[in-house]
């Protein structure tokens, strides 16, 4: 599967429609971008279940900001439409596979009951 340009305008139904997201915030003039992406890319081919989608930071400033992004690249994790990671910085291949893995392992169950706990205490 390759991956999907996020924007603006489908950020929502992609978010909606998908269990597992991966989001990749880039520029065209990043240097640690452009080596991350083709790891990004073999991560797609292998793992089908995984909507993997890059946001180009230039062109999506405003989606950029609604994640805080202040470095790139940026990778970011949704499952269940939760946000679950988001770090910045070029993973290796075998870095970013057992990021997959670990965020296939999350219990959204407790992530949803802790968010609830939070937003019962603010």
């Amino acid at each position: 599967m390759s991956t999907v340009e996020l924007t603006a305008a489908n950020f929502d139904q992609t978010v909606t429609d998908n269990d597992f997201v991966l989001i990749d915030f880039w520029a065209s003039w990043c240097g640690p971008c452009r080596q991350f992406a083709p790891v990004f890319e073999k991560a797609s081919d292998k793992h089908d279940d995984i909507v993997f989608t890059k946001v180009d930071t230039e062109a999506e400033q405003q989606l950029a900001a609604a994640f805080d992004i202040r470095s790139i690249p940026t990778l970011a994790v949704i499952r269940d439409k939760t946000l679950i990671y988001s770090q910045p910085g070029a993973l290796p291949e075998p870095a970013l596979e057992d990021l997959i893995r670990q965020a296939r392992e999350v219990d959204m169950d407790e992530v949803r009951k802790a968010a609830a706990e939070q937003a019962e205490q603010a």
